[in-house]
């Protein structure tokens, strides 16, 4: 399907994020999603920071199945934090990406997912979701004229 890559989300100050790290209570719903049902919470991210190209269900699946392993789980829930942090220009390092997952995945879950809200992003619509939202107002097409032409 036609992507529209001009999606990006509302602008922030570069490097600053919108939300603190253990903000959870500012979004209850997202925080108990994440508490309940991490790897919906990873898909989601998933599907919006790879703008549709990454499946919702698939990537939590995979983070489902690697929530078995010691470090499979941090490591693909850092991933998609990592890609968000640079798209947007963010503090952080890769580095203190994957500590944050590894020792608090919950509040890492939870900021990513609020920092996607913030910059205007209906997380739970998907990428899909989101562009046809961003193009509801955008006429598609030659305009119909009644009648023909005519001098």
């Amino acid at each position: 399907m036609g992507r529209v890559m001009e999606v990006k989300g509302k602008p922030q100050a570069d490097g600053e994020w919108s939300t603190g790290f253990c903000g959870c209570c500012s979004d209850c719903s997202s925080c108990c999603l994440t508490c309940w049902c991490p790897c919906i919470t990873v898909g989601r991210i998933a599907e919006i920071v790879d703008q549709g190209s990454s499946s919702c269900c698939a990537t939590g699946a995979v983070y489902m199945l690697s929530m078995y392993t010691v470090f499979g789980s941090a490591c693909i829930s850092c991933k998609y934090r990592t890609k968000m942090r640079k798209q947007y220009n963010l503090k952080g390092s890769e580095c203190g990406d994957y500590l944050k997952h590894f020792f608090c995945e919950l509040c890492a879950l939870t900021q990513t997912y609020r920092e996607l809200t913030k910059r205007g992003f209906d997380v739970p619509l998907g990428w899909d979701g989101n562009v046809a939202r961003h193009n509801a107002g955008v006429a598609m097409g030659a305009p119909v004229v009644e009648g023909g032409m005519r001098r």
